[in-house]
């Protein structure tokens, strides 16, 4: 496929920051007669395919959802499942190659269990001197969560005078997200077939482009990647202008 990227997609005019909700792995289970568990474990997989691809691409950002704040909601055998998931197939592997891949997990990673914590910490040192691809695992994440969290903490600077109420503005709220500091997403995939973002990502995702495809998860590969892409290159992006 390397040899006709160029064919399928303008190598210059690439979106500097993927979303994507991962969704399916359930679905993709079920058509294939295997338990929940091990369409999460081949979910992962996946993810890992595809970041060393959009990496290879040149894309600069891409912000995944493994674990809402409402999957607690989920049987404790499938939280437990998705748990051991993020440890091994998402840190371990992360810890054992060289991508050139900076890792960040975003969320209540507070309020995870504490060896989860640590090896979050781990991964997150080891690879924040990385120049590719920075992947940003959404895990114990919600959005309005993370709205308010930031609410908290900008009231927490004009209480404590170091921001003066007056100078709170979109750039302040912005610089207070857990993706401080990274453009907002130019591209929304969701799979599977679903056609909401389900709390992700609400304040960043304003003017991405969205792009939803049937495909579960663990079957959107490569070629489904340059497909979302084909379509994003393909729209004209007004941000609230007539252009």
């Amino acid at each position: 496929m390397e040899e006709d990227i160029s064919k399928i997609v303008n190598l210059e005019n690439l979106p500097e920051h993927i979303a994507i909700i991962m969704d399916g792995n359930r679905r993709w289970a079920k058509a294939h007669n295997l338990d929940v568990p091990q369409g999460h474990k081949e979910g992962a997989e996946n993810l890992k395919r595809i970041a060393k691809f959009a990496n290879k691409l040149g894309i600069k950002y891409m912000t995944v959802y493994a674990f809402s704040t409402e999957n607690w909601k989920r049987t404790k055998e499938e939280v437990g499942a998705l748990m051991k998931l993020l440890k091994f197939y998402i840190m371990d592997f992360f810890k054992s190659y060289d991508e050139n891949i900076k890792i960040r997990v975003i969320g209540r990673v507070e309020d995870l269990p504490k060896d989860i914590i640590a090896e979050i910490k781990k991964v997150e040192e080891k690879t924040k001197n990385n120049t590719g691809l920075v992947l940003n695992i959404a895990f114990n994440y919600g959005g309005r969560d993370e709205i308010t969290t930031a609410v908290k903490k900008i009231a927490e600077k004009v209480k404590n005078n170091e921001l003066d109420i007056n100078d709170i503005d979109e750039s302040v709220v912005s610089n207070n997200l857990y993706t401080a500091g990274q453009p907002d997403p130019d591209l929304l995939i969701r799979t599977s077939g679903e056609e909401r973002i389900s709390n992700f990502l609400p304040w960043q995702i304003s003017y991405s482009e969205f792009v939803f495809t049937d495909k579960y998860w663990p079957e959107y590969g490569e070629k489904e990647l340059l497909e979302s892409i084909q379509v994003y290159q393909k729209r004209t992006r007004r941000f609230g202008g007539n252009k």
